[in-house]
């Protein structure tokens, strides 16, 4: 991932709703400009969610997700819908197609109530008024939608002429408030000229020739907060530390060496973690704090889910199969059983689980991390991440938070 580009987790997650052939895949070409979606008139060509992270202006970096018909039939397509509805808990803002010669059905009516019990802001999209008499003229339905804080309003337009296209992507840009979607990881916490070290291990699971997400932003933040960054590994962190000629203001360490970083950095200048730092930016930070005292009740038996955002290939020193596993058994002195998931997979039932270790979540946007925390607090499921975790397990989860002070009442 370049530093130029906008990760998929820091866009504004853009999502088509409808029923098949609606003209959902039509529209987000039109839309986009691009032949990004295949257009047939065979009912149910989108079989599977199709991504695009790209640059929609006048809104700025998106993910434009074309989902396959709601109302698809047969296995398959209860399959297909399945998968729709789990785009919806990483939709910020959902678009419902709906063929303007067909109108409103009760499919729109149950898209609309999910919307509104997801809390999606949504948009309507009369689609095909080439095809009818009043073309744009055509009202908004009003009446399905009742939530108007969620609903924002209605609008015709046609995918093949291109007519209401451009008002359409200056409605869209209305809908982003200015900043609502650049919440900062460690920037605002900085000043001009601070000196952060960040720690970053090189081993076996370490990727080849660059750096994991999470590093590289941090690194782009603290240049944006025109303070400066110094970047070493764990081995030679103490040696780093020495040649400094003034104390840094903050240590960032991997969570994997935590304790390492902790013995060696002084006790008077801030330390924590790229993995902490990514739980607050994705807004669950307070739930993991509380969530990780589970870890000292846990017991035989119990079943702890592992879960990862992103995919990859797993190595001999993973930290989520391997070593986690290896130092929740070492800090309980218990044999826990071990469940794991990665991607977009996220189990909607929790409730045999006795504690949920979430990663950082880099690789998915702030609504989706949102979802599966609700998930987990709507069926009394503790959640945490790794960051907090063995920050927890190495007794020094207090002082990893201490740059955070509204967490410092949690002890």
């Amino acid at each position: 991932m370049s530093l130029n580009h906008t990760p998929s987790g820091d866009r504004i997650h853009i999502g088509f709703f409808g029923r098949t052939n609606a003209g959902k895949s039509s529209l987000v070409n039109a839309v986009t400009g691009q032949e990004l979606a295949v257009v047939s008139e065979t009912k149910g060509t989108t079989t599977d969610p199709v991504y695009k992270a790209m640059e929609l202006l006048p809104l700025g970096p998106v993910l434009v997700i074309d989902t396959p018909g709601i109302d698809d039939e047969g296995s398959l397509g209860e399959l297909r819908v399945r998968k729709t509805k789990q785009v919806l808990n990483k939709t910020d803002l959902a678009i419902l197609v709906i063929d303007s010669v067909e109108g409103i059905t009760e499919i729109e009516k149950e898209m609309i109530a999910l919307f509104e019990e997801k809390q999606v802001p949504y948009l309507s999209v009369y689609n095909k008024v080439d095809l009818t008499e009043d073309g744009l003229n055509i009202k908004s339905y009003v009446g399905a939608e009742k939530r108007q804080d969620i609903c924002l309003g209605g609008i015709a337009v046609s995918a093949s002429t291109k007519e209401g296209i451009h008002a359409l992507k200056e409605k869209l840009a209305h809908f982003v408030k200015a900043g609502e979607y650049d919440s900062k990881i460690v920037g605002d916490l900085l000043h001009p000229m601070d000196i952060v070290v960040l720690v970053v291990p090189i081993d076996s699971a370490a990727p080849k020739g660059r750096l994991i997400l999470p590093q590289q932003q941090v690194i782009r933040d603290i240049l944006e907060a025109g303070a400066v960054s110094v970047v070493t590994k764990d081995t030679e962190l103490k040696e780093a530390l020495d040649k400094l000629e003034i104390k840094p203001d903050m240590v960032i360490t991997d969570s994997q060496v935590f304790r390492k970083a902790a013995a060696v950095v002084p006790e008077n200048v801030y330390l924590t973690s790229f993995s902490i730092l990514m739980a607050r930016k994705k807004g669950f930070l307070d739930t993991a704090v509380k969530g990780v005292l589970a870890l000292d009740s846990i017991q035989d038996k119990d079943k702890i889910l592992i879960a990862e955002g992103c995919t990859h290939h797993r190595q001999c020193e993973d930290i989520g199969t391997v070593k986690l596993p290896k130092w929740i058994r070492e800090y309980t002195g218990k044999e826990p059983e071990f469940r794991f998931c990665s991607g977009t997979e996220f189990p909607e039932d929790l409730s045999e689980y006795r504690l949920i270790l979430h990663c950082g979540g880099c690789m998915l946007n702030e609504r989706e991390v949102r979802y599966r925390m609700k998930c987990a607090k709507d069926q009394k499921v503790p959640f945490t991440n790794y960051g907090i975790a063995i920050a927890h397990m190495n007794g020094i989860l207090k002082r990893s938070v201490e740059i955070l002070p509204n967490l410092c009442k949690v002890f």
